[in-house]
């Protein structure tokens, strides 16, 4: 008996099966079968963009497709052509988490909704489901999620990148006081720019393309000619310490010579016509360091400012007289947006790879794209500061510059439309989605946060990076976000889930800049490689 009883004992059991876990949630288990049909729900189409009726509340089935309802909705409007949209409803404020305050709705309000464990505690198939509608631009850019290349030469850190308007070519700035033109159709060295005497700490495109502007370490700028890698006349001096950042004049405004500013460390702004190689006028109302100048396309344009006073300064571009100063940061200001950035930035050039034949026709093109990103909204500005929060502005509700009287000092009254908390650290950077729908903020507190590009309403937190964020990118088609930091990985993420889209590691050291254009993506950083990601 005892050998029999010993045997018994030792016999293993197999272990119970594992649950299934949804997101560490046991999903609830099904009362009906999976293959009953599924009930229909009311659903009302709202615009994204001031809540209009878009169509008459219609009754659909519970699992229609995401597809399916955006050709209901294009066949209940049909007096536009048909776009594609996306679609989302809003949590109920009393419920609305800490990391995203609207559902996506990426398969059907079945999936995403009412079977989703997470989401079907705050509806039922009784309620009328306001789904807000966002149209989306009609080329899609395919996510990267491979390097293609890693580009050495640089013998420092790489400090800045930008893509060239067009795509093709790529600028980059170290710390070995060189600036380098990379060519993207073959990935390969196209020239080394040798002139500044420190490190090169921004390069700017001009939106034709014809000249690129880098600023550095010396207090130079210099202009190239981006075909023959050579410096194009004099450096521009004047500035007693480093620049922080340069912008060019946009296209639409002036297609033929557009001018150049450079804002300092000396708490200086300067307007330089390249022509004659000279500054038109100094901006000199800041009391510290300009940390970014950025050349907005109102009116017949505008400088906007941001310092380490504290303030952000809103200048006539054509007299450099003061019009504005916006005062409700608490610390340093390190980081502006336009919602009309990514279009002044690529000028004529869009996704059809179309060239301007002259440069009325480049105009042309230009301020057609530039209108049409403010069809429902004014030039708006967001500010990030080391105060840990942001404001959105709105300084001119109409496209007319109004200028305060000869006698009187800029306006101080301009108040923000909205604050933007919820970084628990400095903001390091802020950008647009080219469309200006959305905004997305990366901070030292290893976060990303999208926001409404119009309200400044909080739209969720995509978290994912173990260190600070330095940067951030849009791709063209405003459908994804591009994030790097001292984690020394760069970032991709889906803004159907709010989730991870691709982690691109690689680098091996911290990244501090990275760019998006066509389904390109381009980073580099303290390993000094520049790294090209392609789908």
């Amino acid at each position: 008996m005892k050998t029999c009883w010993a045997k018994t004992m030792a016999t293993l059991l197999p272990p119970p099966k594992r649950q299934k876990l949804y997101h560490g949630i046991t999903p609830p288990t099904p009362s009906i079968p999976t293959d009953a049909p599924k009930p229909n729900v009311i659903v009302q189409f709202v615009s994204e963009d001031n809540g209009e009726v878009l169509a008459p509340a219609v009754s659909i089935p519970a699992d229609l497709s995401r597809e399916a309802m955006e050709g209901l909705l294009n066949k209940l409007k049909p007096e536009d052509d048909p776009v594609p949209f996306a679609f989302h409803v809003l949590l109920p404020e009393s419920t609305a988490s800490k990391d995203k305050t609207r559902i996506p709705i990426g398969a059907s309000i079945h999936a995403d909704i009412l079977a989703h464990p997470l989401n079907s505690q705050h509806f039922t198939d009784e309620d009328v489901f306001v789904v807000h509608c966002a149209p989306q631009s009609v080329f899609r850019v395919r996510p990267p999620t491979r390097c293609s290349s890693t580009l050495s030469g640089h013998a420092s850190p790489i400090l800045c990148a930008s893509f060239s308007p067009t795509g093709t070519l790529l600028a980059t700035g170290a710390g070995d006081t060189t600036a380098r033109l990379w060519n993207l159709d073959t990935e390969l060295p196209s020239h080394t720019l040798t002139g500044h005497k420190g490190w090169v700490l921004c390069v700017e495109w001009e939106a034709m393309e014809r000249k690129l502007a880098t600023g550095g370490h010396d207090g130079h700028v210099i202009i190239w000619d981006p075909k023959t890698g050579k410096q194009s006349g004099d450096a521009l001096k004047g500035h007693s310490k480093w620049i922080m950042s340069l912008c060019w004049e946009p296209i639409h405004l002036n297609p033929t010579s557009p001018r150049l500013a450079s804002s300092s460390k000396d708490g200086s702004v300067r307007v330089w016509s390249i022509q004659t190689r000279r500054a038109e006028f100094t901006l000199g109302g800041h009391t510290a360091s300009v940390n970014v100048v950025k050349w907005g396309g109102v009116g017949q344009g505008v400088l906007y400012t941001a310092s380490s006073d504290r303030t952000v300064r809103i200048w006539d571009a054509q007299t450099g007289r003061q019009l504005h100063i916006l005062k409700d940061h608490a610390h340093w200001v390190t980081t502006l947006a336009l919602n009309t950035d990514f279009v002044l930035r690529t000028g004529p050039f869009d996704h059809t790879g179309k060239k301007p034949a002259s440069d009325e026709e480049a105009q042309k093109l230009a301020l057609a794209r530039y209108t049409a990103v403010l069809t429902n909204t004014p030039e708006l500005l967001i500010s990030g500061s080391d105060d840990h929060t942001l404001f959105l502005w709105s300084p001119f509700p109409t496209s007319v510059v109004h200028l305060p009287p000869a006698n009187s000092g800029p306006s101080t009254k301009t108040k923000p439309t909205a604050r933007l908390v919820g970084h628990s650290l400095q903001v390091s950077h802020v950008s647009f989605s080219p469309d200006g729908r959305h905004a997305a903020s990366a901070s030292f507190d290893s976060s990303v946060r999208l926001w409404e590009g119009r309200t400044g309403k909080y739209v969720a937190t995509l978290r994912g990076h173990v260190g600070a964020v330095y940067r951030v990118a849009w791709s063209a088609d405003g459908r994804a976000v591009v994030s790097c930091g001292k984690d020394s990985t760069v970032k991709t993420w889906n803004l159907k889930t709010y989730k991870l889209n691709n982690d691109l590691p690689g680098h091996t050291d911290e990244v501090y800049c990275v760019d998006f254009v066509a389904d390109k993506i381009v980073s580099g950083g303290r390993d000094r490689t520049v790294k090209i990601w392609r789908n």
